[in-house]
Parts: C-alpha cells; structure tokens; sequence
C-alpha cells in the first residue's frame, strides 16, 4: 500500500469584505498554524503548511488523531491555542509549542482523503459533512470541528471585529479541493496588530528559517513572547535586517 503523502494545501485569497449569496459559508478565522494531519496504519503525523512535519510539537494532536475511527484520513485545520474566552491566542501558541505542547488542539475544517478515497473532487459541503461525521461530539478531543456560519458573511464579521478577532474565511460550499491560491476560498480580515520588540533572531531547529525573537515592552522592562518567521521582502527586508544591525552594533 502507498503511503500517504502531504497534500499542497488550499490558500484564501485576501478580500475587503466577505462574499454574499447562498452558496457561501463562513468560518471565524483562527490565529494559529495551519496544519495537515495524517492518519495511517493506527499512526499519525502532522504537518506544516509548506510539508514539515511537526509531529513532535503537537503530541496532543497526534494523540487524538490515532484515535478516530477510520483505517486512513487526511485532515487540514489550524493547530491554536485557546485564552481564557475561548478565542485563539497566537502569543500563547508560540509558548505552548516550547513549554504546554499539550494545550495545542487542532480545529479541522476539510478533509482530503477517507479510508482509500480521495476526497478533493467532492464538494466542500460533502467533504466537511464526512469530516463532522468522522470527529463525532467529544468535546474532550484536540480536534475539534470547526463550525461554519450560513448566510450572511458581513454579520459574522462584525461580530468578530467587535471581539478583536482575526476575521472569518469564507468558503464557496459546491467547489472541489484546489491546492496553492484560490477564488473559492477568500479571507477578511480585522487586522488587530500587537506591538513587539524585536530582541534578536535565530533559526528554526526543524527547516532552518530565520526567526525574529520578540519580547513585550512594559513600563519597567522586556517580557519574551516568542518568536515569528520573518517573511518581509524587498525593500522592507534590506530595511529590517540594516535596522537589526545598527541596533547590534549600538
């Protein structure tokens, strides 16, 4: 039997605002790590959005995973970390996957592949009703069935721009699977920003990115936050990198 392979995953297009008519759903969009799991053979991996595996970060995820009931599933979703009113906190993930590596669910939302048939030609409605029937209703699991939101995209937005949310991605729910950049999928976003010192960088011990390490900035001195995958291009990458250097060298 072939082994399951990582499959390019499917990328929302940025919009202004979120689409209107009947064959769109909506989803609030979590702030974490997009994440592909595999589950073969009574064993499970967990990938990046650009094909790492990362299954030693999330023993959580994979935990549950080996758990449902299927012989072979591909599963895509967002490895977060919830704060205190349920939302997703991307400070607290980055901490988690050092320190609380078990508070790490993941919140699915499509599904690939079942038991030895691929999925990604079916409609999204048929893909997410096999997946909702595949996690079943434990509340307990760290993977959990992201909801979806019929109707009226706007009002949904609003109510996550209220809640300082990162914003909803909304889904045509007739379209088939498509990997790289879409039409079908389209995101809005809230654009609620944080402010962080940049303290230094490294490199990922995994794939080798650079990293910029981060830290608060209170009244009486620096708390560390975490570190962030820099993805600055052209002139606002010279821009950073001199500006990291002048600092070094102060």
């Amino acid at each position: 039997m072939t082994r399951l392979r990582f499959i390019e995953p499917q990328l929302a297009s940025l919009v202004d605002q979120p689409p209107e008519g009947k064959h769109w759903i909506h989803e609030i969009k979590h702030d974490g790590y997009r994440s592909q799991v595999l589950v073969e053979r009574g064993e499970a991996r967990v990938f990046t959005r650009n094909g790492y595996d990362w299954s030693d970060r999330y023993p959580s995820i994979v935990r549950a995973a080996t758990n449902l009931r299927c012989q072979s599933a591909i599963i895509d979703g967002e490895a977060i970390v919830q704060n205190g009113h349920g939302a997703s906190d991307f400070e607290a993930l980055s901490t988690a996957m050092r320190r609380q590596p078990h508070s790490i669910i993941l919140y699915a939302f499509d599904l690939l592949h079942l038991d030895g048939k691929d999925l990604r030609q079916h409609t999204l409605l048929e893909r997410r009703a096999s997946l909702k029937a595949l996690l079943g209703s434990d509340d307990q699991s760290h993977i959990q069935f992201s909801d979806e939101f019929d109707g009226d995209g706007h009002s949904l937005f609003k109510a996550c721009a209220e809640r300082e949310l990162e914003g909803i991605v909304s889904k045509h729910a007739l379209a088939p699977d498509r990997s790289g950049r879409s039409k079908t999928w389209l995101k809005t976003k809230c654009f609620t920003q944080s402010t962080f010192v940049v303290i230094g960088t490294d490199r990922d011990r995994k794939t080798g990115a650079l990293r910029a390490l981060l830290a608060h900035k209170d009244s009486a001195d620096l708390s560390y936050a975490g570190a962030a995958f820099i993805a600055l291009a052209g002139a606002e990458h010279v821009e950073f990198f001199a500006e990291l250097e002048r600092d070094a060298i102060s």
